[in-house]
């Protein structure tokens, strides 16, 4: 690990994804550039208020965790695409698709012989304390070898062929609602624009979905697999996404109180009497899936699916045990991870790591708290973390006491210079920073990526926050054919 000192960087040397140094539209956005030049400024302000009006009538809206009453928010969405050209996309879809791979096979590994462990690339410690790791899963291999079936990979760019991968979310990735009803409200919005500009589509991702799940189906599926959606309900934050993806997918909507064990198999309730389900694509979390297994209070799974997916009756998407992938020190070794299961060097570069379980990189992040990102190792959304350069002495102080209480539970990375893209503002155009989650559909023989995704944008002037649970927005992504 390079220990060097990065402070947080001047606003010149932010990449601006549509502009060059000297002010020139870049390729991928000479297009639209094209057609925003010939739009009436009345006619844009009115658009702006129409997206901000349909958003509010769809009622997109996700729970901010951590606060009391939980209040529904509206994600805004910015009017303004992200774009980016065919060479990259496809650059970025080899480095998506190599780091997939691995993390499927480091999933096998780790549940059956725990070569990377023998090997000592990878510490025994990482997940012997990690609750995410589901002893039960040992030694069973899921249907069609598939630990992953739907991933979220979190990008950030620092340059023109400089992307870094944030974070990898193999557990239940969410957000891909955004990303399809951002491309309709575009759409809808301005229609000739997509008429100038050659976009991939990205509306099929339901049939997409379903056509891998089903292919995850287990051996004992009769005719066409029965797929359904498990959703913990209408008051859980991403229930929207949950029904939409069903209706779309035209798969069955299920709560735990529609399923139950029947002759072996996991049945839905119909008004016809029980049907089996093959694949389940549940958006409940581990511990509530089986009250006989695990969380014995749970009424949201279903008692005994575990017993049925161990026999490899039902498919789960994803696979129990999954979350391992999403632990901030796993994350740090997933360059050694690449190497160890695709004999490749990672195409996608993680964000240099220090962990601050080793005693080394304690003291260099103790020493520099001011200019790194501090994070919890199982945290997620953007709470327990320290951002150095916008902290207050009383911040970093109460920190520190932290990172010295217990190192292990914390990772610190510099404070990136994320690039920007233009938001659309009253006062015209003006550059704020982004990020990219594309969705990635895995099954037993292909890694099928939607050219598109979901852009968070930090609606703040200068802020590196994209997190909609800390004020962020969304914007529509594209990419442009060849």
């Amino acid at each position: 690990m390079g220990h060097h000192n990065r402070g947080t960087m001047a606003a010149s040397d932010q990449f601006d994804e549509m502009h060059d140094a000297d002010g020139n539209v870049r390729h991928a956005y000479s297009g639209y550039q094209e057609w925003f030049a010939d739009q009436d400024g009345a006619f844009l302000k009115r658009k702006h208020r129409d997206a901000e009006q349909a958003f509010r009538r769809t009622g997109i809206t996700f729970n901010v965790y951590g606060e009391d009453e939980a209040e529904e928010r509206l994600i805004p969405f910015d009017m303004v695409p992200r774009i980016i050209d065919a060479g990259e996309w496809r650059r970025l879809t080899r480095g998506i698709e190599q780091r997939v791979s691995a993390l499927n096979a480091f999933m096998h590994d780790l549940y059956h012989r725990q070569e990377i462990i023998r090997a000592g690339r990878v510490p025994e410690r990482l997940f012997r304390n990690n609750a995410a790791w589901l002893p039960n899963m040992v030694g069973f291999t899921p249907p069609g070898g598939v630990y992953t079936h739907i991933v979220g990979i979190d990008l950030v760019r620092t340059g023109p062929d400089e992307f870094f991968v944030l974070e990898d979310n193999a557990r239940t990735p969410s957000g891909v609602s955004y990303m399809l009803e951002n491309r309709e409200t575009m759409m809808a919005m301005f229609p000739e624009l997509f008429m100038r500009v050659p976009v991939e589509t990205v509306s099929n991702y339901p049939r997409r979905l379903a056509r891998s799940l089903a292919a995850c189906a287990p051996d004992c599926t009769e005719g066409k697999p029965v797929i359904a959606v498990l959703t913990p309900g209408i008051f859980n934050s991403a229930y929207f996404e949950h029904a939409f993806l069903a209706d779309q997918m035209g798969a069955e909507l299920v709560e735990g109180s529609d399923l139950r064990v029947v002759g072996g198999r996991v049945q839905m309730r119909t008004t016809a009497g029980y049907k089996p389900v093959d694949v389940i694509y549940r958006r409940v979390d581990d511990e509530f899936l089986d009250p006989l297994t695990f969380n014995p209070d749970s009424v949201l799974g279903v008692p005994g699916i575990m017993d049925v997916y161990r026999a490899g009756r039902v498919t789960i998407a994803n696979a129990p045990g999954t979350g391992v992938c999403d632990d901030k020190a796993i994350y740090s070794f997933m360059p050694e991870i690449v190497e160890f299961y695709t004999g490749e060097k990672p195409l996608l570069p993680n964000v240099e790591t220090w962990r601050c379980a080793e005693e080394e990189s304690l003291k260099y992040v103790l020493d520099n708290l001011s200019e790194l990102v501090v994070k919890e190792v199982h945290g997620s959304g953007g709470y327990g973390m320290l951002i150095g350069p916008t902290a207050s002495k009383r911040e970093i102080a109460d920190f520190r006491d932290k990172l010295k209480a217990r190192p292990e539970n914390y990772i610190a990375q510099p404070t990136l210079s994320l690039s920007t893209c233009p938001i659309y503002t009253k006062q015209g155009l003006a550059p704020r920073h982004v990020d990219l989650r594309p969705f990635v559909l895995v099954s037993p023989d292909n890694v099928d990526i939607t050219p598109g995704g979901l852009t968070r944008v930090a609606l703040k002037k200068g802020s590196l926050v994209v997190n909609s649970s800390q004020g962020g927005g969304t914007k529509d992504t594209w990419v442009l054919k060849d």
